[in-house]
């Protein structure tokens, strides 16, 4: 399986959370909506977001993609459903 993460702005706070991605077919979500992933921040004022559950997942072998290629491959999946 194809697991995946990186960090990406939540829309409108601009602050970096982690987000996962099952299979490349399906779209980057936050980490918060994975209950069977995620594991509780840690304590830590301004800590980033999904740390600890990067921290887990990478040790389980997923890969982590960075930022600018994930949007990449956003932008490329939403241009195919408007072109359709």
């Amino acid at each position: 399986m194809s697991r995946r993460m990186c960090w990406l702005s939540q829309a409108q706070e601009g602050e970096k959370i982690l987000h996962l991605q099952l299979s490349p077919d399906e779209p980057w979500k936050p980490y918060t909506a994975f209950r069977q992933f995620a594991v509780p921040d840690y304590p830590i004022p301004g800590g980033s977001k999904g740390w600890a559950t990067y921290q887990k997942l990478l040790k389980a072998g997923w890969t982590l993609v960075h930022s600018s290629r994930a949007q990449e491959f956003t932008l490329k999946d939403t241009s195919v459903v408007k072109n359709s």
